[in-house]
């Protein structure tokens, strides 16, 4: 039993989120985030690219690009 609990609990405690960062445009204003720097959908942003995380850019409401889903 004692290993059991010990085995249960190492594997829950392992397991770690996976953050990912996307880029979106401008600090203000971006309706958007792109998983790739790259993308052809970032082209004409002029105000430069902001890497944040995937969770913060989906609380502001922003939604993939369309080039990239």
């Amino acid at each position: 039993m004692k290993y059991t609990l010990l085995l249960f609990f190492i594997f829950c405690t392992s397991f770690h989120p996976v953050e990912d960062n996307v880029f979106i445009c401008g600090p203000t204003g971006a309706k958007k985030y792109y998983y790739n720097e790259n993308c052809r959908g970032l082209s004409s942003c002029s105000h430069g690219t902001v890497k944040t995380s995937l969770k913060q850019a989906k609380g502001l409401g922003l939604t993939l690009c369309g080039w990239e889903d």
